[in-house]
């Protein structure tokens, strides 16, 4: 790049990659793809020819080159505190910049193996990544950037920059170190196997990022035995994640056995869970293994685990730590091998202060947390799940229903989902028992959705507004098929051509947009 272009890095420039970062960093996008996202960003459009995030190692207590952006493939590197120009950073947490690489003998060219003639016609300037916790400042890593040869002035207008920067992906570069620590130390217990992916149930839908993020941690944990809490609002999914984590385990052709724990008596659950002798207590006429028994060598997914009671909690914490169980009423110690995974919508934490939760079992089954945002959080998700419902309930119950209506979808998005994708799907299966059409249209949808709070939702019709929409609906399709003819749309309704073209006025619609639409083919 000629130096003309490097000298562009005014603010203007640096507020657009400013705001295309702040694109990058969105929430619930996976921190990899984010981080990485962010240096082809900054390679763009500042005009640095190479950047890199070295992120620092708290048990080897080294640097480790985690990610760049770079023209030429970047080699594994590590780098020690106070050695070299990045070291040098790292252990000041103070800036350095090069104005020129090939003048600078500090600088160690271990990453990149970059040419005596790069060398020649690059600057370098390198910030630290700092946060603020528990009241004091920790360097978590740095920040470097290979830049052509500028004016002195010009490469310290950069160095401000990429420290803006910095500070914009602390968090971002926290979790990503506490990410890797976690990964390595599950590698070092042999609990992770490098490589292995799982592979989700195919009626997984996930389109959003922040369900990405789950089912990048399901594929991390899955191939482990670590038992694994999933959390977030009744609805959300968390059992078809379990099913997600066995079926991507070595227990994946062994049982996965299930218990809600909410919908059994409390004195039944641990009858069910552990078993019981014949004639332990009343009604038990014969012996009756628990379901420990049963998903021996396999994996338990007990659901709603903080409706469990005090004396079930003990006794659950104690399978866990030493593998062993006891019938109900019976002496005999029996063996188990089963994997947990276990999930909740109740706040554990509020539970312990009340003294209704044992704290060992929490940080027993709080190895590896995995939290399901609620549909309204990942509204991207939505249509994906509606087409998802509807092929497969059509299907079902033998109905040729082929789309979701314009008015429709924007109903099924804008509405808050209390009842999370449970409630999409039961009122998708709705939908397609009352619908005699080929398109699921506003009024097959439950009238919760036509009629839902406006500060929830932003939807409040009137009823002149919902007829209104239902005839924007009918006249749009209606166009679609005449391919923008309103006179033959006029017949296709049963209307007068005037009354077709004061409602395309009315409702301000385009009809040259719908020429360019191919019409079906009758079969």
């Amino acid at each position: 790049m000629a130096k003309t272009e490097a000298h562009t890095c005014a603010p203007e420039g640096s507020l657009t990659a400013l705001r295309s970062i702040l694109r990058e960093l969105s929430p619930g996008a996976p921190l990899e793809e984010s981080l990485g996202g962010l240096l082809k960003v900054l390679s763009k459009q500042m005009g640095y020819m190479r950047v890199f995030l070295a992120i620092m190692d708290p048990e080897s207590e080294s640097l480790r080159l985690s990610l760049a952006h770079s023209p030429t493939r970047s080699i594994p590197a590590t780098y020690t505190p106070g050695k070299g120009v990045v070291g040098q950073v790292f252990e000041t947490g103070r800036p350095i910049i090069i104005p020129k690489l090939s003048e600078n003998t500090e600088f160690l060219n271990k990453a990149f193996g970059r040419s005596p003639e790069e060398l020649a016609n690059s600057a370098f300037v390198c910030v630290p990544v700092v946060i603020a916790r528990h009241g004091a400042v920790e360097t978590l890593g740095t920040l470097s950037a290979d830049l052509p040869i500028m004016p002195d002035a010009d490469l310290e207008r950069q160095r401000e920059f990429l420290e803006v920067v910095a500070d914009l992906i602390a968090n971002q570069v926290a979790q990503l170190q506490e990410e890797m620590a976690l990964h390595k130390h599950l590698m070092a217990q042999g609990m992770v196997t490098p490589g292995l992916d799982a592979t989700p149930p195919p009626n997984f839908v996930a389109a959003s990022k922040s369900m990405r993020v789950v089912l990048r941690q399901a594929r991390q944990v899955a191939p482990s035995r670590a038992t694994v809490l999933l959390r977030g609002e009744s609805g959300t999914g968390k059992e078809l994640l379990a099913e997600a984590i066995h079926l991507g385990s070595p227990r994946a052709d062994k049982p996965l056995i299930k218990l809600n724990c909410a919908a059994l008596p409390a004195d039944l659950v641990e009858s069910e869970l552990f078993g019981h002798q014949k004639g332990a207590f009343t009604g038990a006429v014969q012996t009756k293994r628990g379901l420990f028994e049963v998903a021996h060598n396999g994996t338990l997914f007990l659901d709603e685990i903080g409706e469990l009671s005090l004396d079930a909690q003990a006794k659950v914490l104690r399978a866990i730590q030493e593998k062993e169980i006891q019938r109900v009423g019976g002496e005999q110690t029996l063996s188990v091998d089963v994997r947990l995974i276990c999930a909740t919508h109740q706040p554990l934490e509020e539970l312990l202060v009340q003294g209704r939760f044992r704290e060992d079992l929490f940080y027993r089954i709080n190895v590896f947390p995995v939290f399901i945002p609620a549909l309204r959080e990942r509204r991207e998700d939505i249509l994906p799940l509606c087409e998802h419902f509807l092929a497969d309930f059509a299907k079902e119950y033998g109905k040729s229903i082929k789309r979701i209506s314009t008015p429709a979808i924007e109903l099924l998005s804008m509405y808050h989902w209390p009842g999370n994708v449970r409630e999409l799907r039961n009122c998708l299966e709705r939908a397609v028992l009352i619908c005699e059409e080929e398109v699921i249209r506003t009024y097959h949808l439950p009238p919760t959705l036509q009629t839902a709070d406006s500060s929830a939702t932003g939807i409040n019709l009137s009823f002149g507004e919902a007829v209104s929409k239902f005839e924007q609906e009918l006249l749009v399709d209606s166009l679609k098929k005449t391919r923008g003819n309103m006179l033959q749309s006029a017949r296709d309704l049963r209307v007068s051509y005037r009354i077709i073209n004061y409602k395309v006025k009315k409702y301000n619609i385009d009809v040259k947009r719908f020429s360019s639409v191919k019409p079906k083919r009758k079969k």
